[in-house]
């Protein structure tokens, strides 16, 4: 079974840049030919909201209130998931959390994977 565990999060200024991690733990990873890698944030009072997703095809997609500010990246053998966030406002404040698609991928500009079969505890992120 395939666990998230983000860190990273933290009390920023706006303007100010974070780096998220998601680390994967367990199952037989390395068994999955073509998978995606996500993440979503939730606000309190707010719907649940794609931030960008990468696929392990290289496909890349981006939310448009993050796009030119956030950059996700994948670092397969270490079976990371990296989310660079520049530019923070405070309407980015909001919990971050992880997800894994472990059989799907994703076309260009798409910012959710297709399904969740993993998802970690999330990581918080508060812009003042």
């Amino acid at each position: 079974q395939v666990q998230l565990v983000e860190s990273g999060g933290g009390s920023v200024k706006a303007g100010e840049s974070l780096k998220l991690s998601c680390v994967a733990f367990g199952g037989t990873y390395s068994s999955y030919r073509s998978y995606c890698m996500a993440w979503f944030r939730q606000a309190p009072g707010k719907e649940r909201e794609g931030v960008g997703a990468i696929d392990t095809d290289g496909h890349i997609g981006y939310a448009d209130s993050v796009k030119g500010r956030f950059t996700i990246s994948m670092d397969r053998e270490k079976k990371i998931v990296y989310l660079q966030m520049n530019g923070l406002r405070p309407e980015d404040t909001a919990m971050y959390f992880c997800a894994a698609d472990l059989f799907g991928r994703i076309y260009t500009g798409q910012a959710e994977c297709d399904s969740v079969d993993a998802r970690g505890q999330g990581t918080q992120v508060t812009v003042s």
